[in-house]
């Protein structure tokens, strides 16, 4: 089956994240599922194959005590999806002899879905962020629907969830997808022994937008390996264009506000210092370069600033109780008086994840038309002293002309991937809701704004390596050095010829840049 852009960033993601494929064997420790510590560091990195998952004493605690609470409640008022219908039936009465037709009638009914089946990576990520939320503690839910999604995990029986999961409201058709699954009604990758649900367990196990969470998760952790690179790569850019570094200097990281912004000075400074100077070597070629090299500070420390921020709101959704109604109990939970508490809310919908997906595309967005300025400059003689084009210095010659147009077409992408989903909205179910906030297609198009800036990433890359490999610059002392010593495998002949692979081998090279981007980066 074909992928899509999203299914393709998402291993993209996960491969970035994940341990060496030596280290990861069959007896790799199981992850631990508290409801507490989930992040999207920890997430995409064990994700990338079948894992095994355990559920710590105390989280089982806490769920079970929300199980019993539900149970009790039910007696002594009307509870959401459980005494009544939901949506717009949510004044619709339900006999408790109805229970059980009614939870598999609502996971059949919300099943209905379209589009293509995603990947392996964004599935096992969706399971997993289901468990923790549940593992968190407030939905009611009972312990054999939480034990059989940790049986499914483990068998590594992913159910067929769909493009089309969710609106920002919860991703009904993917969580019953799953539940289904787990019943034995629904196709699974891999054999699994039926689990039987209790009989309030429908709504409790959809309320959730694991599968949005689970994408975003992929998504942030994909942009926070590009931006460290970008800086790697920007600073052989700026090495091959002669840059005059004064534009990342302690008086810049001074007066101009932001984080991000001193720590692209700090990463970008430490590059290019040589060994036992105060500050980089040689003479800058001009008193002030174009934006793409002097604005790189104020572009890239806001993307920097926006990805830490939308990692923050991702990883506090990632261990939340959002289900809808939330019931808590225990002392452990609500303090000294145990009493328990039914809340009917709107904790499963999920702005903040759709405005920070969408602030992070745009930012993305700014970058890649940066960066653009930046290859102007690598393919212009005046720039580099080379060749039109960095060619071979044959009359007419192409070089890496196509780098430009290739880059262009990725940031066109990008711009697309950044119209804010988060602006439209929609009114559903007899209009009692009125409202949604699109996360799950802002973190798609999150996903897809990953693959395009990795693109555009690479055209730089084997522009910028070929220039300083055609300049003969001398790398022993100072740090960029090892920038470039970890781009060896790009080819090294300046000849007309095809860049394809050039550009396949420069996207595999930016985690490895990233991480060594990262040990010049500021404590945080």
């Amino acid at each position: 089956m074909e992928q899509t852009p999203a299914d393709r960033a998402a291993a993209a993601a996960a491969a970035d994240a994940a341990p060496p494929a030596r280290t990861r064997r069959s007896g790799v420790p199981a992850m631990t599922i508290d409801g507490r510590t989930l992040t999207t560091r920890k997430l995409v990195a064990r994700v990338d194959a079948p894992l095994k998952v355990r559920i710590t004493p105390t989280a089982r605690r806490r769920a079970a005590a929300s199980h019993q609470a539900a149970n009790a409640a039910v007696g002594l008022r009307p509870v959401y999806g459980r005494t009544t219908g939901v949506g717009a039936n949510r004044e619709v009465a339900l006999p408790a002899t109805e229970a059980a037709r009614y939870t598999l009638g609502l996971l059949r009914s919300h099943a209905t879905s379209a589009g293509q089946i995603r990947n392996d990576i964004r599935i096992r990520a969706t399971l997993v962020v289901r468990l923790n939320q549940l593992a968190a503690g407030g939905s009611g839910i009972s312990m054999a629907a939480i034990d059989g999604l940790v049986a499914m995990i483990n068998a590594d029986a992913l159910p067929p969830i769909r493009e089309h999961a969710g609106i920002g409201t919860g991703d009904l058709t993917a969580m019953a997808t799953t539940a289904l699954g787990i019943l034995g009604e629904a196709p699974l990758t891999n054999p699994l022994r039926p689990t039987v649900l209790g009989i309030h367990d429908a709504l409790p196990f959809l309320s959730s937008n694991a599968a949005t969470l689970a994408d975003a998760a992929l998504a942030t952790a994909r942009l926070q390996t590009l931006a460290r690179a970008a800086l790697a790569v920007a600073t052989l850019t700026g090495v091959a264009v002669r840059a005059n570094w004064e534009a990342f200097g302690p008086a810049v990281a001074r007066v101009t506000p932001g984080i991000g912004v001193r720590r692209v000075c700090r990463v970008v400074t430490g590059l290019v210092t040589e060994a036992g100077q105060d500050g980089p070597d040689g003479e800058p070629a001009r008193i002030q370069d174009p934006f793409g090299m002097r604005c790189l500070p104020q572009v890239n420390g806001l993307l920097l600033e926006t990805l830490q921020q939308l990692d923050r709101v991702v990883g506090a959704h990632l261990n939340a109780a959002a289900e809808n109604p939330v019931i808590l109990a225990g002392p452990a939970v609500l303090g000294p008086d145990p009493e328990p508490v039914v809340a009917h809310h709107g904790g499963f919908h999920i702005p903040a994840v759709a405005l920070g997906c969408d602030s992070a595309a745009i930012a993305t967005a700014q970058s890649a038309s940066l960066l653009q300025g930046r290859l102007a400059m690598l393919v212009d003689p005046a720039a580099t002293g080379l060749p039109p084009f960095l060619g071979d210095g044959t009359p007419g010659a192409s070089g890496v002309m196509m780098l430009e147009y290739l880059a262009a077409s990725a940031l066109a992408e990008l711009r697309s991937a950044a119209t804010p989903a988060s602006l439209g909205s929609v009114s559903l179910s007899r209009g009692t809701e009125e409202h949604a906030s699109f996360a799950s297609r802002s973190a798609v198009q999150l996903l897809t704004a990953g693959d395009a800036y990795a693109t555009a990433l690479s055209c730089e890359l084997v522009a910028a390596v070929r220039a300083l490999r055609m300049q003969g610059t001398k790398t022993e002392s100072a740090p960029w050095g090892r920038l470039l010593e970890a781009c060896k495998p790009l080819g090294d002949n300046p000849a007309d010829r095809d860049l394809t692979g050039d550009l396949t081998l420069a996207q595999d090279l930016l985690p490895v840049l990233a991480d060594l981007v990262e040990e010049y980066e500021p404590a945080r």
